[in-house]
């Protein structure tokens, strides 16, 4: 009998070693299968956390390049402090002040038209949306000179001039010596540029013009011109006078 088990034990003991191996090499592919499986799920969601930020950032840069191309800056605040008829003609009185890129004030001047229809000349240089859009510090926004200002029964040439044409407008004076140079050569060729489109393009503007602003002004209302960093002119409703009154 003794023989007898130890020829059977001998007979199985291959087969137990095989079965042992073949579970390990099982658990084994199982294992490397699941680590597999965990490894690939968080390349994914390492992946996808890389795409998640990525279009984040797209957002923002997207939402910057609206901000640019929407955001208006304030030029100048319009306020008629008086308007009376002298010799049977109405007067309106001005009170005109100009804003510098940081917000401040430049000094008041007062214009005084004939008739309550006011005419703002101006001229215009859009640079292209590309450097609106990435907020070129060259060319990040569009930029004006106020030209003059006359009234309905005034001809243009005989308006009140506001900045010099050919030289570099009050609000933009005092930035770096670079920008100063680049807009002194636009203002100083402003209709070469009109006429020569190579010019244009090499100086990255998409247009640049003249352009008018006019309207009937009430006595007491403050009137606000702004500019687009895309280069529209306009001006808002006007603010309420009795504020303006304690406002000035």
């Amino acid at each position: 009998m003794t023989c007898r088990y130890s020829s059977m034990a001998g007979i199985y003991r291959p087969i137990i070693k095989i079965v042992v191996w073949a579970s390990l090499a099982v658990a084994g592919s199982t294992w490397l299968y699941l680590n597999y499986i965990h490894s690939s799920a968080e390349r994914q969601i390492e992946l996808l956390q890389q795409q998640n930020l990525a279009l984040q950032e797209q957002n923002r840069q997207m939402q910057k390049s609206i901000e640019r191309l929407t955001t208006q800056r304030r030029i100048a605040r319009v306020r008629v402090v008086d308007q009376r008829v002298v010799d049977g003609q109405l007067q309106t009185t001005l009170k005109f002040v100009e804003y510098r890129k940081d917000g401040s004030e430049l000094t008041p001047r007062q214009f005084k038209i004939e008739g309550d229809e006011v005419h703002f000349d101006a001229q215009i240089v859009k640079f292209r949306d590309e450097y609106v859009e990435k907020g070129d510090p060259l060319r990040g926004q569009s930029i004006i000179l106020m030209l003059r200002v006359y009234g309905a029964f005034q001809a243009p040439a005989n308006g009140f001039s506001i900045d010099s044409p050919g030289d570099i407008p009050e609000i933009y004076r005092g930035t770096d010596a670079g920008t100063s140079r680049f807009e002194q050569n636009i203002w100083s060729n402003f209709w070469r540029l009109f006429n020569d489109k190579n010019a244009r393009d090499a100086q990255g503007i998409r247009s640049l013009h003249g352009e008018g602003l006019w309207g009937r002004l009430q006595l007491g209302h403050v009137y606000t011109i702004e500019l687009r960093p895309d280069g529209g002119m306009f001006n808002e409703a006007p603010e309420d006078p009795l504020y303006q009154d304690h406002g000035g």
